[in-house]
């Protein structure tokens, strides 16, 4: 799978967790790690995002740490070369993006906001996004769509400016994808047995309108007689519901049992699942998946923390400042990425199980009563190095009794046999210094070796 690094906190806190919860059980030699700061952007006159792009899609599954979009005064303050553009652009459409998945993420024994998952899809590409504008005076400005192949342009609009000053924007939505974007949206939904609500502003916003009615179609041809048979229609008429982006904020105020999905168009998705985000408790509770498609029809993944790079305890960091941070998102975003690289070569179902045990580790630690990250347990929670202790502590419970995979052991002559390193090792071993190995010390040795036998199959 592809790792990319990201910045402050989120990137310090990453490696602690690759330290602790993966490197000391999972074999990461076929992982591939890129460096996605503003600093390695600059440095390479951003062909590192390219390099990003271009392993993402090769490989199908990413990991991406939180990054920093640079303002003007921080390009300058920083020494950059100019403020960089937000790398998701390219990346979406590198990857030829569908949609962005966010979930809230549940924990058993935890009481959030919602009681039942609350499922959203927004639009990956075009809109409010990828627009371009000009302030400028009074005077004209016309639009004009010049067909690809050779047919009469098309005015699109024109209209006189009278103001002193103006904003003018242009911007298109891509339609393609969304037949696709549908049938990811409602697979899953009907999957996680929830109803689904396609979300748009179309009584103003016209344009609008192709969406729901390609949203409709493949309900109507694909779905519609499957969320009937499984009842999921009964409070909506029986058929696919459309709400005003306005009405959706209402909505999601009220439904505070959950159990729903909607799906909405790029900008009108990015601030609704902020809104999900703060009911639910905070955007550390809802996961942020990139779907898209490759050339060969696999499903390429992007998953993300929800969160950015949490700047203030990054400088509370550097003060020497005690820091607690809450690894959900970071951590549900890499678990997931993990288990999607397991889908896409076919691996061992050992690696899934691991996770599954990594995040049943975060989860209790998580609610273990004043022993949680700080913004869960108050001022006795555990800082972001302790809570990262606890539970390397319950997953090595979990995982070093378990049989290795089985490896091929190649016979080492003697002579190629570094001696030095030998007794550096036996002393290492050795914890009380008296020249023999015993039965507590023998069973370190088979840890660290990874030989441990398992209690099952003695």
């Amino acid at each position: 799978m592809v790792y990319i690094s990201g910045e402050e906190m989120s990137r310090y806190a990453g490696q602690i967790y690759l330290d602790n919860w993966i490197t000391p059980y999972l074999d990461i030699s076929d992982w591939e790690f890129y460096d996605l700061s503003v600093a390695s952007r600059d440095r390479t006159d951003d062909k590192v995002l390219k390099e990003c792009i271009a392993a993402g899609k090769r490989i199908g599954a990413i990991y991406k740490e939180p990054t920093i979009t640079p303002t003007s005064e921080q390009a300058a303050s920083m020494g950059l070369k100019k403020a960089w553009g937000s790398p998701n652009g390219a990346m979406r459409a590198g990857w030829n993006g569908i949609t962005i998945s966010r979930d809230t993420i549940h924990i058993p024994g935890m009481d959030l906001g919602f009681k039942n998952p609350v499922l959203f899809d927004r639009h990956a590409v075009g809109g409010e996004y990828q627009a371009t504008f000009k302030i400028v005076g009074p005077g004209r400005t016309t639009t004009i769509f010049t067909p690809k192949d050779g047919g009469k342009p098309i005015t699109v609009d024109d209209r006189e400016l009278t103001d002193e000053c103006n904003a003018v924007v242009s911007y298109h939505n891509p339609y393609d994808n969304v037949v696709p974007m549908a049938h990811h949206f409602f697979s899953r939904c009907l999957e996680a047995n929830v109803t689904p609500y396609v979300v748009t502003k179309k009584t103003v916003f016209k344009w609008q309108e192709e969406l729901w009615k390609k949203m409709k179609k493949v309900f109507d041809e694909h779905y519609k007689k499957k969320y009937l048979k499984a009842g999921l229609l009964s409070k909506c008429g029986g058929e696919l519901q459309h709400f005003l982006s306005d009405v959706a904020t209402m909505q999601l105020i009220r439904w505070s049992d959950g159990g729903f999905g909607m799906c909405a168009h790029n900008y009108d998705g990015d601030v609704l699942t902020d809104e999900i985000a703060q009911i639910h408790r905070s955007p550390g509770f809802l996961t942020s998946v990139l779907n898209g498609v490759n050339d060969d029809g696999s499903i390429i993944k992007e998953f993300e923390a929800s969160h950015g790079t949490v700047t203030d305890m990054w400088y509370a960091h550097l003060k020497g400042e005690e820091t607690s941070l809450n690894p959900l998102s970071m951590m549900e975003a890499l678990i997931g990425a993990i288990r999607h690289s397991v889908v896409l070569n076919n691996g061992p179902e050992e690696v899934s199980e691991f996770a599954n045990i990594l995040r049943t580790a975060i989860h209790q630690q998580m609610t273990t009563p004043g022993k949680a990250s700080r913004d869960l347990s108050g001022p006795t929670g555990l800082t972001t190095e302790e809570f990262a202790a606890a539970v390397k502590e319950r997953v090595d419970k979990k995982v070093l009794d378990r049989a290795p995979p089985t490896k091929v052991v190649v016979p080492v002559s003697k002579e190629s046999v570094d001696m030095e390193l030998v007794k550096q090792m036996f002393a290492s071993l050795d914890t009380n210094g008296d020249g023999t190995i015993n039965l507590d010390e023998f069973v370190v040795a088979l840890r660290k070796l990874g030989i441990t036998p398992r209690k099952d199959l003695i």
